[in-house]
């Protein structure tokens, strides 16, 4: 049953390539954009806000606007956002779309055995500032079924496609080049994305976002965002979180005013037990990450890329790297040097957490140390200013004979 399971979806595969082979040949229809985000998990990151911004620009556009969702989140995003126009992926109607789109904008890879009509204008909008090696710079590739060879050769066949590379900074424009052998055109305008960041940092509209998220208005907010360890689990399928430090006593560090909110991986939302400071501490993995920057005074977490947007608000970090030991190896497989480039400081025990954290309340939450932040500043979100989106609509001729 398996193996005839198999050879149907290859057959049906290969059907649905034969028919958008002819379909690629016809006309691309003007102001038509297909839409996707991490290959069709949802409508968000940098084409959400490509996609508002288009609809601001041009709202006479709208049913032009596509998204592309799998199967198993089309009722979710319909449910979520009734005035967008979503197809299911690999659905006929997206395959119609895909083959006449003026403009495939997408924030990851599509596979190269689908083409794409040659008139249609390819917008990488990628996913974030890198942190670990990439693609050309990967030692050792570790995906299920694929060589180092046949990996890196289908990623830079499929980043010859991109007619445009979204770069946040110079940094990652450096890096893209090389690591995806990327020789066409890069929009260095920052990433779509953290517009937000730099339109809502306001009294008013964060006041509005901290009752929505946190449930009272009048609070500071300490966040911590801890990396996803898919190695700690009970079971497969059934995952750990674990208390790297005592949350009494990180609550009375804190002062009064200030509420914990922990953003944890969805898999562990459920694990987390805040008895006795349900007053004190949120649990909260589903609010828009950049909603949760916004209403956060310090950022705690660990070796994620959460540092670099919210670098944006120019406000503290203390990197809570517990198990560094156990991570030192694949520190190595950095862009930058973790020990001595991050903008705040290290703590690796608990002691040495709750001692960062009490200095920084004691500093009504400054930056300690000024000028370690403004170099990562200068390095990682000088591109930045709020209107990334624009600029790339501009950018790439939309609307525009």
């Amino acid at each position: 049953m398996r193996k005839l399971k198999q050879v149907l979806k290859i057959i049906i595969r290969y059907g649905l390539i034969l028919i958008n082979d002819a379909l690629i040949q016809l006309p691309v229809h003007k102001g038509r954009v297909l839409f996707e985000s991490f290959n069709g998990k949802g409508l968000t990151d940098n084409p959400k806000a490509i996609y508002d911004e288009l609809l601001k620009e041009f709202p006479e556009n709208r049913s032009q606007l596509v998204w592309g969702v799998k199967s198993e989140f089309y009722q979710a995003m319909t449910t979520r956002f009734p005035e967008a126009k979503i197809v299911k992926r690999w659905s006929l109607t997206w395959i119609w779309t895909a083959a006449t789109a003026e403009y495939w904008i997408f924030n990851s890879r599509m596979p190269t055995w689908w083409k794409k009509n040659r008139r249609t204008t390819y917008v990488q909008a990628w996913h974030g500032t890198p942190l670990k090696h990439l693609a050309l710079d990967m030692d050792q590739v570790k995906f299920p079924g694929n060589s180092r060879e046949r990996y890196l050769a289908e990623f830079v066949k499929e980043a010859d496609r991109w007619n445009y590379l979204v770069a946040a900074n110079q940094y990652s424009a450096d890096i893209f080049e090389r690591a995806f052998s990327f020789h066409h055109q890069f929009l260095k305008t920052g990433y779509p994305r953290n517009d937000v960041l730099f339109q809502k940092n306001n009294v008013a509209a964060i006041a509005k976002l901290k009752q929505k998220i946190i449930g009272k208005s009048d609070c500071r907010v300490v966040t911590y965002a801890p990396t996803w360890r898919e190695d700690d689990f009970i079971k497969v399928g059934h995952y750990h979180f674990r208390w790297h430090f005592d949350l009494g006593e990180m609550l009375r560090v804190l002062p009064d005013d200030v509420v914990l909110l922990i953003r944890p991986h969805y898999l562990v939302t459920d694990r987390i037990d805040i008895s006795g400071y349900e007053d004190r501490v949120v649990v909260d993995s589903t609010s828009d990450m950049n909603e949760i920057y916004l209403v956060t005074d310090l950022l705690i977490t660990d070796y994620s890329s959460v540092m670099f947007d919210f670098a944006n608000l120019r406000r503290p970090m203390l990197f809570f790297a517990y198990d560094l030991d156990y991570y030192r190896d694949d520190l190595r497989g950095f862009y930058f040097d973790y020990y001595h480039e991050l903008p705040g400081p290290i703590a690796t025990t608990a002691a040495d957490l709750l001692r960062e954290v009490h200095q920084l309340a004691q500093n009504d939450f400054a930056i300690l140390d000024q000028s370690r932040f403004n170099q990562f500043a200068k390095r990682f979100v000088q591109w930045e200013q709020g209107d990334a989106a624009q600029q790339i609509i501009k950018k790439i001729h939309y609307g525009r004979d």
